[in-house]
């Protein structure tokens, strides 16, 4: 297994992180931006190592190239044979330049979506990792058509019939981890955020200051225990005491371990029960008003 300290030396967190087994309930929303933000949190590539045997990459979406802000292959997990897919940040400079940060472009999301269907095709469950800022907003990416593509692809995978676990595992930026994020279950690392917006974007909207982005982070409600109590995601995987930057190996064995239950839970139903679950769990969130005016 790879150990994330290889990364560079132990160094503090940005934010003032409390100690002990409660630390993670009495963190503000912006120490769990903070904590997602990471410089040292494992990427999806991190986990895949420690989880997916024999993992072997595919490239290229077949229109335009390949997107290496996005990672998908077929693996052994636990003995179990799925489709890992995953947003990779980057580690080093010459890495995050390399993996545009983790902002997908529009061939990265078509290379996901063709692997996707190529699971279903072997009835092989997936297994989508979500961390990214966002989807990339380049000029380049709107002519190749990045609002088209996540489109397509949360059309397709409200579709189909293979278990689709999604598991947030740092940021979970907008529609650009929306796009790989529809799965029958959708887990989340307590330290990881999920939102609409980032924190410094809202603020730089609502308030036009981005400073004001701790006072943003607090009104998204991002945090594991914020869109758990929504309903928005089904289960919270523990980290290691100060994040899961502190142990690698720890922290993919908790993710391991809830990823199991899940796919076991999943295992025994048809492909048409598990799109109209799929279906119906995205249907029930949100809260709706009918004007009787």
């Amino acid at each position: 297994m790879r150990n994330v300290s290889a990364a560079g030396p132990r160094k503090a967190s940005q934010a003032q992180e409390p100690k002990g087994e409660s630390a993670a309930a009495e963190r503000t929303a912006w120490e769990h931006v903070l904590l997602a933000r990471h410089p040292r949190r494992p990427h999806s590539l991190d986990y895949i190592a420690c989880l997916v045997d024999g993992f072997s990459e595919i490239h290229g979406d077949r229109v335009f190239g390949d997107d290496p802000a996005v990672v998908c292959g077929f693996g052994s997990f636990r003995g179990r044979q799925v489709m890992a897919i995953g947003q990779q940040k980057g580690r080093k400079t010459e890495e995050r330049v390399h993996r545009n940060f983790g902002m997908p472009r529009p061939e990265g999301y078509r290379k996901a979506l063709r692997t996707m269907k190529l699971a279903e095709k072997f009835g092989r469950p997936i297994v989508t990792l979500l961390d990214t800022p966002g989807a990339y907003p380049g000029k380049d990416a709107e002519e190749r058509g990045q609002a088209e593509a996540i489109a397509r692809n949360l059309y397709e995978m409200a579709n189909l019939k293979v278990p689709l676990i999604a598991i947030c595992i740092g940021e979970g930026g907008s529609g650009g981890a929306l796009a790989l994020g529809m799965g029958n279950r959708v887990l989340m690392m307590e330290n990881a955020v999920y939102s609409v917006i980032s924190p410094e974007s809202c603020a730089a909207i609502v308030w036009r200051d981005s400073g004001k982005a701790e006072l943003a982070a607090n009104a998204l409600k991002l945090t594991a225990t914020d869109l758990k109590e929504l309903g928005l995601v089904d289960e919270i995987i523990a980290e290691p005491p100060g994040g899961a930057h502190e142990d690698l190996d720890q922290a993919a064995t908790l993710l391991g371990d809830a990823l199991e239950r899940s796919l076991e839970a999943l295992t025994d139903q048809s492909g048409d029960e598990l799109v109209e679950g799929r279906c119906r769990k995205f249907r029930r969130m949100g809260s709706f008003f009918e004007d009787v005016h």
